[in-house]
């Protein structure tokens, strides 16, 4: 019998965290209490929430969860903890490299301000790698819901801040609000101060809303991305290009974007040549983590473990990680597959 390999030991980087949905439910519980905060029910039982969010009415209730859990990071301390943990959780299975994603307007009234609010998570980033080992940077992004002119001082502020730990600009929330092109100068204030463009794009909307991305935004990585299975085209253009798809299985089936795990296109891109970075998204709300993901690969789509190293690979060779951690990652994905 085939020798199965554990993928929590599997060395791999990842690209899909979302700051507060990285949060460990009993830290979420605990902060609750702290504050005072009365969470929904759906956030206090030991089972994550039942989510569906194809429509507006169930996106809007997914918003509602998130902006609950947001409400208990109140502090310095807050931060600090957050981002430690998410750290410990990543090393736990098997990442060796982090890029988490944040928009620190959503702190930044608790927090003394927007400059203020983004010192304080870089700072905790540098504190929790330091601890942890783990190499960690962060992904400033932009929200789709609010004006683009927020988004371009998003941009010129994470620029400011390259050199202690920014390494990409995003634009999260409803893919089906606010048109790609109507961010086009923030991505390019972005990418003129050297960030990675990873703007989400192909997960609520269809294959058209990665195009836009890779048009209007010149995209570099892609948040989710599974929707261009849909376009055999797309896939080339994707393949082609070298562009990264940060895949979070559990996720799209959370959302109702895919009724079961075996439905969500992995293969289909694997095989078109698609590079992915497979990503837990917010697992306070899915339920599961990084390594949880590369289970889905291989117990729902039938990946090997030397595709499992492949996928690995592909999410290392997709960071923002420099050359040599790069390298010393590849050769632990090499290591683990050695028998």
């Amino acid at each position: 019998m085939e020798h199965v390999r554990d993928v929590s030991e599997l060395p791999k980087a990842h690209l899909h965290l979302h700051f507060t949905g990285s949060m460990r439910p009993a830290t979420l519980l605990e902060l609750a209490d702290k504050y005072g905060v009365r969470l929904p029910d759906a956030l206090t039982g030991a089972e994550p929430p039942k989510l569906r969010a194809t429509d507006e009415r169930g996106w809007f209730r997914f918003q509602r969860l998130y902006d609950a859990a947001r409400s208990c990071l109140r502090a310095p301390e807050d931060i600090q903890r957050l981002v430690r943990e998410a750290a410990e959780e990543d090393v736990k299975d098997g990442s060796g490299w982090l890029e988490i994603q944040v928009d620190p307007t959503s702190y930044a009234p608790l927090l003394g301000g927007l400059i203020p609010a983004l010192e304080i998570i870089l700072d905790a980033v540098d504190s929790a790698s330091r601890e942890t080992g783990l190499g960690m940077r962060v992904v400033v992004a932009a929200n789709r819901m609010k004006h683009p002119l927020d988004a371009r001082t998003l941009a010129r502020l994470a620029i400011r801040y390259a050199d202690r730990g920014v390494v990409g600009f995003g634009l999260s929330n409803d893919e089906r609000r606010g048109m790609a092109r109507d961010f086009d100068r923030a991505f390019a204030i972005a990418r003129e101060g050297g960030l990675l463009a990873a703007p989400h794009g192909g997960e609520l909307s269809g294959p058209a809303s990665v195009r836009d991305c890779l048009d209007d935004l010149h995209a570099r990585r892609i948040g989710h991305g599974v929707r261009a299975a849909e376009d055999p085209r797309l896939l080339r253009r994707l393949a082609d290009k070298g562009i990264i798809c940060e895949v979070c299985p559990a996720s799209n089936v959370a959302l109702g974007v895919y009724e079961k795990p075996e439905d969500v296109p992995l293969r289909v891109l694997f095989d078109a040549g698609v590079p992915m970075a497979l990503g837990a998204d917010d697992p306070l709300l899915f339920g599961s983590r990084l390594a949880a993901q590369y289970e889905i690969a291989r117990r729902h789509h039938g990946f090997d473990d030397a595709e499992l190293a492949e996928l690995a690979r592909q999410s290392i060779r997709g960071s923002a990680a420099p050359p040599d951690i790069q390298d010393k990652l590849l050769s632990g994905v090499d290591a683990w597959l050695t028998p």
